[in-house]
């Protein structure tokens, strides 16, 4: 497919994975988001040795889109609401840094999973030891020793996912993985931008009085943009040679994508008082047995769908011809998104209240048609596989790219101090 179809699908899909994220929130969440973002490019590349590789590659973008969701940021969102430039700054500043750590995770484990090659595979056990000591250590110096906190009183483990971000950018320098370096950095930056920029979206938004989930709008723009520059660091760099499938890998792969992940957010978002609760909020006369209801159509979903896929993959082992396997990929890619999506109006009880224009989840189905029709029309295209790159990565163009960063995130705070007239509620950080 063209480079331009990768880059849609991707921003699409992650974009909506993000927003979905919202409803079930943190790591297992956002896990599930990220494993989209992996499939949206493996299904859009038409290179066959990477479906061969499909769940445990798809693993790979899952856990790393997840590690830093640990990290709180509510209270920064706070701070960019305000009218002190400083203050405003900063907390555009600070959300750059916590989306880059979301898109240099997750563009870095993905990207070093499809550079790995039977030639050249990384060490996997010190990669996690190397990135589990420089993530303690990290946050132990930061917070222990000079206590730099960035969001108090809020939980500092961002500064874990920082640790273990730059102790990964160091593996993949040392051990000459460029191109999965370059993955995460513009990856890094896409996410880091769509945080930022999503956030200042959600404060025009507020500052308008219009009753709309902004918020989400702000997690789709992070997605989006994450998507993005994901597709488009992947699209322009120059993949030679693959490691050969390990059925075992890819068989926990699709366990991790399909069980695992479902189970989990299944098991902390579908909690029979959560729904009782919101039976409640929906008027519903006899809010136990609604709740459990979505708690059994949550369960028998899951089923289904890992049903799906372990019969989908299965299907794999025999499967010689390309067109085939690129309609296998296809299917896990889309059933784990309808998975995400039905989940998500699961939690939100949309089923009960049905859609409605004003509420942003009505937007989901909308967007997974469209990253479906965009799939079909674009593996009909007859175009190169892929755009690479023809010249070299320089530190000048490094730092070209991080002073236009400090450029827009300077345009955007003063953008926002000026948006609104101060009536919003804010926090200060200083």
């Amino acid at each position: 497919m063209s480079k331009k179809t990768m880059m849609w699908i991707t921003a699409l899909m992650l974009g909506l994975g993000w927003a979905i994220r919202g409803h079930f929130g943190h790591e297992w969440g956002a896990s599930w988001a990220g494993g989209m973002a992996g499939l949206a490019i493996l299904v859009t590349s038409k290179r066959e040795n990477w479906h061969r590789r499909t769940p445990a590659l798809a693993a790979l973008s899952a856990i790393g889109w997840a590690i830093a969701g640990m990290a709180s940021y509510g209270i920064l969102i706070g701070y960019c609401r305000g009218t002190h430039f400083g203050n405003v700054l900063y907390g555009y500043t600070t959300l750059f840094i916590v989306g880059g750590l979301y898109g240099f995770m997750g563009g870095g484990l993905f990207g070093l999973g499809i550079e790995s090659s039977d030639k050249k595979s990384p060490d996997w056990a010190r990669l996690i030891v190397e990135m589990f000591v420089g993530g303690f250590l990290f946050w132990g110096f930061f917070m222990y020793q000079l206590e730099w906190y960035m969001t108090p009183p809020r939980s500092e483990l961002w500064a874990g996912a920082a640790g273990a971000s730059l102790a990964l950018g160091w593996y993949l320098h040392r051990e000459g993985f460029h191109k999965a370096l370059r993955v995460a950095i513009y990856t890094m930056v896409g996410a880091g931008f769509g945080f930022a920029f999503g956030n200042l979206i959600q404060t025009f938004g507020a500052s308008t009085g219009l009753s709309y989930n902004w918020w989400n709008v702000m997690e789709f723009t992070l997605g989006f943009c994450g998507g993005l520059a994901l597709a488009w660091a992947v699209a322009t760099s120059e993949w030679t040679e693959t490691r050969t499938p390990s059925r075992s890998g890819n068989w926990l792969g699709l366990l991790f994508l399909f069980l695992l992940i479902p189970l989990i957010n299944f098991i902390e978002a579908m909690k029979i008082e959560r729904f009782e609760k919101l039976a409640d909020g929906l008027g519903i006369n006899d809010p136990h047995t609604y709740a459990v209801s979505q708690a059994w159509f949550g369960f028998v979903l899951l089923i289904i769908f890992l049903t799906l896929a372990v019969f989908l993959w299965k299907k794999s082992d025999n499967t010689k011809e390309p067109g085939t396997l690129i309609n296998i990929v296809a299917g896990l890619f889309f059933s784990l998104s309808l998975f995400y999506l039905l989940d998500g109006y699961i939690v939100k009880g949309m089923f009960y209240s049905g859609l409605q224009l004003g509420d942003s989840s009505t937007a989901y189905l909308p967007i997974f048609i469209a990253a479906l029709i965009l799939f079909f029309f674009g593996r009909r295209l007859k175009i190169p596989e892929i755009i690479p790159v023809t010249e070299e990565e320089s530190w000048k163009k490094w730092a070209i790219l991080f002073a236009g960063v400090v450029i827009v995130l300077l345009l955007i705070a003063f953008i926002s101090v000026n948006m609104h007239d101060g009536t919003l509620k804010f926090h200060e950080r200083f």
